[in-house]
């Protein structure tokens, strides 16, 4: 009698099903689950899996030499929510900026000092510290007059693409930016920083405002200001910020950029353009022209470029591959608003402004889920496998639940992906995995609140809503009245709270009506949760019809959501398709689809 474990891993949970050969069939034993220990599809997981898998354990009476073989879930690579950001438009006062990220930058490192004309080199002081400006010299001129300069040069810039000539040729290494279009628009005379990060990496001090701070001595007023420069400069490999005299740039609007979708089409092979402040939708009917998408780029320079650049540099460094190697196959872009404070407000007034939800999913090495089988199986010396497609197994694990049989359609809701599978009569089929779940309804919600914590947007996101209206009473979202027969807490009154299972009545740290909230969140949720459905379903139907399919089982952590199955459901009937929540094994609910999956695909073989 052979001993399986199912293990799937999540963005937000690890989960486990024990069972066991019984017969022609199998036999479970215990459940489990726990969150995820890192980002989903590293080696980071391996903690998180070893603790579900003991809990597990330890609730069927089992030991873990009993195991024969242990299963994990195949789509770990694809890794989602680590990317989920609001891009807006930036606005720059008193500072100069160039992030352009040219694709071969010169040396390393961190330079500090006074911006001057390469030509004026030799009639600076002995002992400055200098930023050279450099036109259209020749690299070989450029390298000679710093190496016989008697200031000392902490960095170049550059408007020729000779960087990396220049710093060969180098008595001394500096950071260098070259491929400067405006280098007539630099400011000579002024305080300037400039820093190339090493292959591979983004900037670190001039992307974080404390850094800026520190290398220009500013005021903490100062360094408020500078916030939006350093996003800006996020997931670039080279920048440089220069200090510009007062009244001098008044003001400069770094773009939300563009996004440019590399594919597919029904025809051919072919790039697609789309500027962020088109809008989600624009973005959206981009992707769809899209048959199959094999990597998004944004523009350089800009907060979208920015982003994107991050996820690459962030997932190569988990999965020690190069950035360049990362490839972004899937996004959902979402119109939502984000509160910004007013430019000159007496009183810290705010605005809400439109702004773009952007969420993306990467596909990473195939081999790197391997790596992490082969790891598990090192530590606890137990044969590990990698199972099925996440979708295929989560539509074997759905058709436990009572009442259902193949033809079948599943929507596998999580916090990060959204994944779809049919299967018809015969036992074939097709699935998808899209971006976007509950992370980026939590994304929204803190956002459009400008709540400053998570946990918070997490807490407005899961439970209903009330105001307590007196020390007795509280007026719920859907208008009925609650009263207690002892006085409620004094810091409640008048506040809007959260109704939570253990912890009863937590207040918010929003002053809005509870309906302003309540619209918010179910908003949110249908921008995400009901857009990726349809999206979902109609890619696996045959004829990329969601009318097609009749049958759709709601599975995964966000099916547990008090609201979340009614809006899907409620969505997918103006197709004609009865959708409902799953009840995995009749016994779990919509949670441990994957891992059941898992462990009777096992079965079968």
């Amino acid at each position: 009698m052979g001993m399986v474990a199912g293990i799937d891993i999540g963005n937000a949970t690890t989960e486990v099903a024990l069972a066991v050969r019984e017969g022609a069939g199998m036999r479970f034993l215990a459940s489990a689950t726990t969150p995820t220990t890192g980002i989903k599809g590293t080696k980071d997981n391996i903690k998180g899996v070893f603790h579900s898998l003991s809990i597990a354990l330890d609730k069927a009476g089992r030991k873990l030499e009993e195991l024969e073989l242990i299963r994990i879930n195949e789509a770990a690579p694809v890794i989602g929510d680590v990317a989920m950001e609001t891009i807006t438009e930036t606005i720059i006062t008193e500072s100069t900026m160039i992030g352009h990220n040219p694709s071969t930058p010169g040396g390393v490192g961190t330079g500090v000092g006074i911006t001057i004309r390469i030509e004026d080199l030799g009639a600076a002081s002995a002992g400055d510290y200098v930023v050279v400006v450099s036109r259209s010299h020749d690299f070989a001129e450029v390298a000679a007059t710093i190496n016989a300069a008697r200031v000392n040069v902490t960095a170049a810039v550059m408007e020729l693409n000779d960087g990396v000539l220049v710093n060969n040729r180098l008595d001394h290494m500096i950071p260098i930016v070259d491929e400067v279009g405006l280098i007539d628009k630099v400011p000579i005379g002024m305080k300037a920083a400039v820093e190339v990060a090493e292959t591979g990496r983004i900037v670190e001090v001039l992307s974080n405002p404390y850094g800026i701070a520190t290398l220009f001595e500013l005021s903490p007023e100062e360094t408020k200001q500078v916030v939006p420069l350093a996003r800006a400069l996020v997931g670039n490999r080279s920048a440089v910020v220069i200090k510009t005299p007062a009244g001098d740039v008044k003001e400069r609007r770094i773009p939300a950029g563009s996004l440019t979708f590399h594919g597919i089409t029904a025809t051919a092979a072919t790039e697609i353009v789309v500027d962020v402040d088109s809008g989600a939708d624009e973005i959206m009917q981009a992707a769809s022209r899209m048959r199959e998408i094999h990597d998004i780029t944004g523009e350089p320079g800009t907060n979208v470029g920015g982003m994107m650049e991050k996820v690459r540099v962030t997932m190569g460094q988990l999965t020690s591959q190069h950035p360049r190697d990362i490839k972004i196959t899937d996004m959902i872009a979402v119109d939502t608003m984000t509160p910004k404070q007013v430019s000159g407000g007496l009183a810290n007034e705010f605005s809400m402004e439109n702004a773009v939800g952007i969420a993306v999913m990467v596909q990473a090495d195939r081999l790197q889920m391997q790596a992490i089988a082969q790891d598990i199986a090192a530590q606890i010396r137990i044969p590990v496998e990698v199972g099925g497609v996440e979708a295929d197994m989560a539509i074997r694990g759905a058709l436990t639940t009572p009442g259902t049989s193949a033809p079948i359609a599943i929507l596998d809701m999580g916090a990060g992906s959204t994944d779809a599978s049919v299967m018809r009569a015969d036992g074939t089929g097709v699935s998808t995995h899209l971006a976007g779940a509950g992370n980026m309804v939590t994304l929204m919600i803190q956002t459009e609140l400008g709540l400053d914590a998570w946990d918070a947007a997490e807490d407005v996101k899961r439970h209903p809503l009330a105001k307590v209206e007196t020390v007795f009473s509280i007026r719920h979202e859907d208008g009925s009245v609650q009263f207690f027969d002892e006085p409620l807490p004094p810091h409640l009154y008048a506040r809007v709270v959260v109704i939570k299972p253990e912890e009863g009545l937590v207040p918010i740290g929003v002053d809005l009506p509870v309906d302003a909230i309540r619209n918010i969140r179910i908003r949110a949720k249908e921008r995400v949760f009901v857009a990726n459905a349809v999206r979902a379903l109609r890619r696996v139907s045959p004829t990329d019809n969601v009318r097609d399919i009749d049958f759709v089982v709601l599975v995964g952590g966000s099916a547990l959501d008090f609201e979340i199955p009614q809006l899907v459901t409620k969505a997918l009937a103006e197709y004609r398709v009865v959708a409902g929540r799953a009840n995995i094994r009749g016994t779990e609910g919509p949670r441990n689809a994957v891992a059941t999956g898992l462990a009777l695909s096992w079965g079968e073989q």
